[in-house]
């Protein structure tokens, strides 16, 4: 099979001499791969019937998808016809001025020259490695592929007739179609694989084999070694108890490393289409450690994952969650009120909470809210929408049949998202390569779903996501009180990601032009998750804040970038800041605020039953 793109008897100079054995080699190596897919759907044969590890039957689905609209007509073949007879003869040129006959390129031999400095028409972080510029086959296959690429994208971009969110889609589809037809994805276009095929003599294929039937049992695909890290001990491991336990979240109570610590405590709500531990990953990374050492009281809400008995569980339960565990801390510590950080999904839900808090008069009870990477306003809310449409949002229900919607289908529209990153480089270098999985905290905590309550999750989506309605006054109403954002007047801080792909920076923003408290902005450098678990021991990043003396939030965001000051670096230390200065009281720590002392009853130490169901 590779000696179509390497003949033995073309081998580079140095390789091991061909013999009689190789054919038998390869036979073996293929032989072994069917008997391990025969056994697998012998063990499954429902995963095997399905057809999910048939590329043809992915391709035809995506084909079928694609020519439902009109990419151009015959003005744009041509366009593509000629754009690749320059493209050919613009390589070819490269191949000859470095003394190679066409024929040589033809048979795939490299270059002699190094492969600096060329000037290939189009360039892509994908195909950085030499090879697919030392030798022209491979040179002229992925240029193709780029060029094929740009214009089917160029071609969705041009379709007229359609609704914006409609043309969203589109465009969202075919950029995934055209990164999942990339070369780089096949073993015999992909240089990088042939070589290694040849070097372990077929081994990373049958590891690569082995990686990939697990996955497909597991039902999702492997980031990291799972094996390195135990949730408590090495990750999720800052000191804490659990100390108040619903149906539907256990809150934990971290224990202090400081003398003396603010007054008014913190909760933090995570999402619930994730685990907490994001905020707690390592020592040197987590957010609840820094704030534990900076003197701040943190509670950390632990969500429970969703099973068929939650199945009644709407977006209503969440927010009334919200204000038990708000309830629950300001009498286990006997104050009047609290600061909050709500991230994603939990600050949109804390931002209705406020609203329905507002509404009954008992806005006092918070003092602040944070607010990381979460949306209010959903006009553009970024590439999540192109999952969001009729035909899709009946089909997620359907998969919602026991309830609950299993996380992993959540967990594979997130990574497609950003899938050159955490899709296709995962199955080169550990299906294709036969790689082994490395130890990466981050990658663990993204593979460790959630399940989500079946009415909650269409609620959201279809209140939110496709109805927009959070921003419509008394639209929603809440456990009983209908809520209005207008009325939010709790001092609020606003955290974006300035490369967001989740929750966009644009759609962040809107939050400012709906409440009415005193508002902070902050923009961060990186995305949705390194924008926020950004520690200040790690220099990396920065964020952009308004100027101390024209502190006055402008009206758009281009005219708060326009505006900024940026600061290199972590922005904790500023949000720490700004909380102090709402609350600058500090109290000893005594009695209850260091939970699990004498005469303080708990349920167990953190991080609790519930992260690790």
């Amino acid at each position: 099979m590779l000696d179509a793109f390497l003949p033995a008897s073309e081998k580079p100079e140095g390789a091991a001499p061909a013999s009689d054995a190789e054919p038998n080699e390869w036979s073996t190596v293929m032989n072994e791969l069917a008997q391990m897919w025969q056994q697998f759907a012998t063990e499954n044969p429902a995963i095997a019937a399905s057809g999910i590890a048939d590329p043809s039957r992915w391709l035809d689905m995506a084909g079928k998808w694609i020519m439902q609209f009109p990419l151009g007509g015959e003005e744009t073949a041509n366009r593509a016809f000629a754009d690749l007879l320059s493209l050919w003869e613009s390589v070819m040129a490269q191949v000859q001025s470095e003394g190679m006959n066409i024929a040589q390129a033809m048979m795939g031999e490299a270059t002699t020259g190094s492969s600096e400095g060329k000037a290939l028409p189009r360039s892509d972080r994908r195909f950085r490695d030499p090879q697919w510029s030392d030798n022209p086959v491979f040179a002229m296959l992925h240029q193709a592929y780029l060029m094929a690429a740009d214009q089917l994208i160029a071609a969705a971009d041009q379709v007229e007739g359609l609704s914006p969110d409609r043309k969203a889609q589109l465009k969202f589809f075919t950029r995934l179609l055209t990164e999942a037809l990339s070369p780089a994805h096949f073993p015999l276009t992909n240089p990088l694989v042939i070589e290694r095929t040849l070097e372990t003599r077929g081994e990373n294929l049958l590891r690569g084999m082995e990686h990939f039937l697990s996955d497909l049992k597991a039902g999702q695909l492997s980031h990291t070694d799972k094996s390195a890290f135990e949730i408590g001990e090495n990750i999720a491991s800052t000191p804490g108890k659990v100390v108040y336990e619903s149906p539907l979240f256990q809150l934990i109570q971290y224990t202090p490393t400081t003398e003396t610590v603010a007054e008014i405590p913190l909760i933090i709500f995570p999402p619930w289409i994730n685990r907490f531990y994001i905020l707690d990953l390592t020592a040197k990374k987590s957010f609840v450690k820094w704030c534990l050492d900076h003197g701040l009281s943190v509670f950390m809400v632990s969500w429970k994952s969703a099973d068929a008995s939650m199945a009644n569980i709407g977006w209503e339960d969440y927010a009334a969650s919200m204000v038990e565990a708000i309830d629950t801390v300001r009498k286990r510590l006997k104050v009047d009120k609290v600061h909050t950080i709500g991230y994603c999904v939990a600050g949109t839900t804390l931002a209705a909470t406020l609203a329905m808090l507002a509404r009954r008069g008992e806005e006092d009870k918070v003092a602040s809210a944070t607010f990381f990477t979460a949306q209010v306003d959903f006009s553009e809310a970024g590439e999540l929408k192109a999952f969001i449409d009729e035909h899709q949002l009946a089909a997620v229900e359907k998969l919602a049949a026991d309830g609950f919607l299993d996380g992993r289908y959540l967990n594979v529209a997130f990574n497609l998202l950003r899938s050159p990153d955490l899709l296709w480089n995962y199955v080169i270098n550990n299906y294709l390569l036969g790689e082994d999985y490395k130890a990466f905290d981050l990658l663990y905590w993204n593979g460790h779903g959630t399940n989500l309550p079946a009415r909650f999750h269409s609620e959201y989506l279809r209140q939110l996501y496709q109805d927009n309605r959070l921003v419509v006054p008394d639209a929603i109403t809440l456990n009983g009180t209908p809520i209005d954002l207008r009325r939010i007047k709790t001092p609020t801080f606003i955290q974006a990601g300035r490369e967001d792909h989740i929750a966009p920076p644009e759609s962040v923003w809107k939050a400012t032009r709906h409440f009415a408290g005193p508002i902070e902005f902050m923009l961060a450098g990186s995305g949705h998750i390194a924008g926020v678990v950004n520690p200040p021991v790690a220099g990396k990043y920065q964020y952009w804040t308004l100027p101390e003396n024209d502190h006055a939030l402008p009206d758009s965001l281009p005219e708060f970038i326009g505006k900024a000051v940026e600061n290199p670096g972590s922005w904790w230390g500023y949000w720490r800041d700004w909380i102090r200065q709402l609350g600058p009281e500090e109290v000893p720590v005594k009695g209850k605020r260091k939970p699990g002392g004498r005469g303080d009853k708990v349920i167990e130490d953190a991080p609790g039953r519930y992260v690790k169901g």
